[in-house]
């Protein structure tokens, strides 16, 4: 017997039909022999539905409300989930964050798990029921409704596998799959059979959708293997799992691109001690991310400081940054949202060379010109124009043979 965590997300569960037939994917798995946790999104569309019902009621919700609203959703989709199972005459069982024990801190609207107590879903596992519990949710030390942020529900599934010693957590979405890159503009992307913690994390952090980061973290920290699969389809999907020495052998395992990138140069900066602390310091304390960053060699004690954040972020970045550069002397500040960043990932990276001058040639022969280049073990990273975004993913897919099972080596 096979303990098997299950999540389905929104689109999964969008409608009547849809909860029936992922119940009736569960029951499959306990005819099995397997004990079955499920985790749910909230129905698609819902969540945006409540966020919108709080921005009626006031322009800044207050976040500890906004959680009790927009933790609904999943409740809605668990005791479906748990009167369908039963209409179809076997037993199952609907848990809220709170009652499967699900701890986090008080961070509303991007709480973190700290501990789950596994004994309430392994009694209901032991009375022969499917145990559906809410996504997205959970309790922090006050006694009050958490949730965990966009994606909630990846991170919720991949904990309890942790927790529960899952055999297998299965990330069940729209798509069958991760791939070499996104399908919708590289039709030669292929589905990957496997791929690693750390590259997935990459991809992840990178722009690609197929799961939240802060699962994948999870899963690496503690083991989980995930199954990255269809909802309406058998086939298998791609497992991510810990690295292998074989994974070396592949040279780059993906290319991923990310238009919501906005870059900030600040020209003619003093170049003394301390500079950059002041610029930085207003703009993390906004919670503003910062990605990539380059400092220019100082001429006459002046240099050229940029870096990207997010296109969300650009003009509350820009206001801060303004203010700040012009009390220190630098000479003006200049933004541009119309960037994006492609990159590559691939763990053989770590043992072979030349990878970068393969990546920048392949760009140069499209004269698709690099602004900013950023690199890891396992990463590439460019900062292009975006209107050529499709095009290098196209060019840079077909430069590493990824349209290919064979080995890049």
């Amino acid at each position: 017997m096979a303990l098997v965590v299950q999540k389905y997300g929104g689109t999964s569960v969008g409608s009547i039909e849809k909860i029936k037939a992922v119940a009736k994917r569960a029951i499959e798995y306990q005819q099995e022999g397997n004990q079955v946790v499920v985790v749910l999104s909230a129905m698609a569309g819902q969540t945006d539905s409540l966020i919108r019902l709080a921005g009626e009621m006031a322009p800044s919700p207050d976040p500890r409300e906004l959680d009790v609203l927009i933790s609904t959703g999943e409740q809605v989709s668990v005791a479906l989930f748990a009167m369908a199972a039963k209409a179809m005459g076997y037993d199952a069982c609907s848990l809220l964050g709170f009652q499967a024990a699900i701890h986090t801190d008080d961070a509303y609207g991007r709480a973190r798990v700290h501990d789950i107590e596994t004994e309430r879903i392994m009694m209901e596992l032991e009375k022969g029921r499917i145990v559906a519990v809410a996504g997205f949710q959970g309790l922090d030390e006050h006694g009050d409704i958490t949730t965990l942020g966009r994606g909630g529900s990846d991170t919720t599934a991949v904990a309890l596998a942790a927790a529960l010693k899952a055999d297998i957590c299965e990330i069940f979405t729209d798509v069958d799959g991760v791939y070499t890159t996104d399908p919708n503009i590289c039709p030669k992307a292929r589905k990957l059979d496997v791929i690693s913690y750390d590259e997935m994390l990459e991809m992840a952090s990178l722009g690609a959708k197929v799961l939240m980061i802060r699962s994948v973290e999870f899963a690496k920290k503690f083991g989980v293997a995930i199954h990255v699969r269809s909802t309406f389809s058998r086939e298998r999907g791609t497992m991510v799992v810990a690295e292998t020495k074989d994974m070396e052998k592949v040279l780059v395992s993906g290319v991923a691109y990310n238009k919501n990138e906005a870059r900030i140069t600040i020209r003619k900066l003093p170049d003394r001690p301390g500079i950059a602390s002041q610029i930085f310091d207003p703009v993390f304390k906004a919670g503003i991310i910062v990605d990539m960053i380059i400092q220019n060699t100082s001429e006459d004690g002046l240099t050229d400081l940029t870096f990207t954040v997010s296109k969300s972020d650009f003009h509350k970045t820009m206001e801060l940054v303004s203010g700040i550069a012009g009390s220190i002397g630098a000479e003006k500040v200049m933004g541009d949202e119309d960037i994006a960043k492609v990159s590559i990932i691939g763990v053989g990276m770590r043992s072979h060379a030349g990878v970068a001058n393969k990546m920048f040639a392949a760009l140069a022969r499209e004269n698709i010109n690099i602004m900013m280049i950023s690199t890891s073990e396992i990463k590439i990273s460019c900062i292009i124009e975006e209107k050529y975004t499709e095009l290098a993913v196209r060019v840079l897919h077909d430069a590493f043979g990824l349209e290919s099972e064979a080995r890049q080596e």
